[in-house]
């Protein structure tokens, strides 16, 4: 199976990584030191015990180097997924199948407006990766793997779910992506927006009482949209699910505190804009994704600072929830 990978961040580099010796792989992005170094020296590849190894990796943003692909993985931002999909049109081969893998909400309604509902597919991971600087991938967990969809395309589902699964990423089908969707939302919004300002690793938020507090509500929040919406989430407690990652992956940096130490843009609209819209729509109070929301935006804007006084933001963020709760 010729596979095109489009976005070579973490997530990117983590799947290139594994599928590589059970498929061929195409790293396809625009960081232009990473496309040269792994062009040069290949992949560096860490895992949890500080043992590393080299993938050679394609690694390109000229998509007429491309052969035509069976797949397309969508590892990028949410708000890079309409450009994903043109890139997608262009190096599919026909009956070609697309798959997103993204966080966040609206993700594969965006693919499937451009590509057409027989030509997307929906996957849900928990796999996890850490990019330590240009060609260099730290794995943080394979996690697992839901694939939903009934796409008509030459390459099935259960294809790809018996690929993955040759590559070291445990997956399933199912039949019920709605739940995993608003599932991995609430741990998303409970972990990654906090990480990113506190500029802190997922175990922080587990260590601190005021940050923990915080993680809980924000996805409590999330539990609350899907019970409105009659979504019965994958596990009984938003909170302690989101306390279980961030024990689990505590050594992990967030994408969204990636994005932000590398001064890109974040993909807060699709985790915490989704859920204050959609509390907006259902008419439920979200003022901690609100707060978070705006947070996040206003550091996006800002230059990178390595130090941070902790105590006195999450005093800041108690604040600000307070004063938006009273508005809502």
């Amino acid at each position: 199976m010729r596979i095109a990978i489009i976005g070579i961040g973490a997530m990117g580099s983590l799947f290139g990584a594994h599928l590589h010796p059970f498929a061929e792989v195409w790293l396809l992005g625009e960081w232009a030191e990473q496309l040269t170094t792994i062009r040069a020296e290949g992949l560096l590849v860490e895992v949890s015990n500080g043992r590393t190894s080299r993938c050679p990796l394609r690694a390109t943003n000229d998509l007429s180097q491309v052969p035509p692909a069976d797949l397309a993985l969508i590892l990028v931002k949410g708000h890079k997924t309409e450009s994903a999909a043109n890139v997608a049109r262009q190096v599919l081969a026909p009956r070609g199948l697309t798959l997103t893998l993204q966080n966040g909400l609206g993700n594969l309604e965006k693919l499937t407006a451009i590509l057409g509902a027989d030509n997307v597919a929906l996957g849900i991971t928990s796999a996890g990766a850490t990019m330590m600087g240009a060609g260099h991938v730290r794995v943080a967990g394979m996690g697992h793997t839901y694939l939903a969809g009934q796409p008509a395309t030459a390459v099935t589902l259960s294809q790809v779910a018996a690929l993955f699964r040759q590559a070291g990423f445990p997956t399933d089908l199912t039949d019920n992506p709605t739940s995993l969707v608003w599932g991995k939302l609430a741990i998303n919004a409970g972990i990654n927006p906090l990480t990113a300002l506190l500029h802190v690793p997922n175990g922080y938020l587990a260590k601190n009482e005021t940050a923990q507090s915080l993680m809980a509500q924000a996805a409590q929040e999330v539990a609350a949209l899907a019970q409105a919406q009659h979504i019965t989430l994958p596990y009984s407690d938003a909170a302690r699910r989101a306390l279980e990652v961030a024990q689990a992956t505590a050594t992990n940096y967030s994408s969204m505190l990636q994005d932000m130490m590398r001064g890109a843009r974040t993909e807060v609209d699709t985790i915490c804009g989704a859920v204050v819209a959609y509390g907006r729509g259902l008419n439920i109070p979200t003022p901690v994704n609100a707060v978070l929301l705006r947070e996040v935006k206003k550091l996006e804007t800002a230059a990178w600072h390595l130090e941070v006084d902790r105590a006195a933001l999450l005093t800041h963020l108690q604040s600000e929830i307070s004063q938006q709760e009273e508005l809502t």
